[in-house]
């Protein structure tokens, strides 16, 4: 009635080309998510780049107004030490 031979030879090649799809699939999908993660990474990187050269010029400028008004500084920074000093025995 049925050639179970036959049946099993079909179900092996069927076995053998749904590896072969699956393989392919899988290497495809990593290359795709190996090419977008250094993208992302690239991105990352000049924003870090970019964030550096600003903080950079940040520093530089809060040097220079500390440097002009020393004594205007450390009033500021001892205020706000009271005012967080307060805030913190409050909780």
């Amino acid at each position: 009635m049925f050639d179970t031979g036959r049946m099993s030879d079909e179900l092996k090649a069927l076995k053998i080309d749904v590896t072969n799809l699956l393989n392919t699939a899988g290497e495809g999908m990593f290359e795709t998510s190996k090419d977008r993660t250094e993208a992302l990474a690239a991105q990352i990187k000049a924003a870090l780049a970019e964030l550096g050269e600003t903080v950079g010029d940040e520093q530089e400028q809060l040097h220079d107004l500390v440097a002009e008004r020393p004594v205007a500084s450390l009033a500021s920074a001892f205020a706000l030490g009271v005012v967080v000093g307060f805030m913190l025995r409050r909780h």
